[in-house]
């Protein structure tokens, strides 16, 4: 499949990564904030890792986590995409959608206007069935955004992330799923 290189909606422009991305988005992953629903910050190398491992996502799918900027500054502000999901679990295989923003721009709607976007790729472009997401049960913000973009949830399906130590307080995970027909009743 011809990699999908950019993505657009009203304020955002989702694109593939620059080399000079790096800076940004290793200071946004450093950032304890930011972080603080994952295991710790990144290095500035963890940082460089994951765009390599982003791109040869990309390189190997056709698809991924996109870059996002933003239209009216150019800048640089995070990431959204769908990438498959790295580790077994009673849903998987499954194509998941994820962000992660640097907190100057929370509370903005980007979250959910590039996930929204993404999502429309996933179902009209991909012809995925289902997407999902998942994240750390008291991840509440990035809940709203699954919720915001018409995903749901069941209890049964919270889970234990099982790259997560047994007694890591981010263990215990809530899954959303949204699939085609879902998806479309939203429109």
């Amino acid at each position: 499949m011809e990699p999908i290189l950019e993505l657009n909606s009203p304020r955002l422009l989702m694109r593939q990564w620059r080399d000079d991305d790096l800076p940004a988005f290793a200071h946004m992953c450093a950032d304890p904030q930011v972080m603080r629903y994952f295991p710790h910050p990144l290095t500035r190398l963890e940082s460089a890792k994951l765009i390599g491992r982003v791109r040869g996502h990309f390189a190997e799918y056709g698809f991924g986590l996109w870059a996002l900027e933003r239209k009216d500054t150019r800048e640089f502000i995070g990431f959204t995409g769908l990438c498959m999901v790295g580790f077994n679990a009673a849903f998987t295989p499954a194509v998941e959608i994820g962000w992660r923003l640097a907190k100057e721009h929370w509370g903005l709607g980007y979250a959910s206007e590039a996930a929204w976007t993404v999502m429309g790729c996933g179902f009209e472009h991909l012809e995925l069935e289902q997407i999902v997401s998942f994240t750390a049960l008291s991840n509440l913000p990035s809940q709203k955004v699954m919720q915001a973009i018409g995903m749901h949830t069941d209890s049964v399906d919270d889970f234990d992330h099982p790259n997560l130590p047994e007694d890591h307080p981010l263990r215990p995970h809530v899954l959303y799923r949204i699939n085609r027909k879902q998806w479309l009743a939203t429109l």
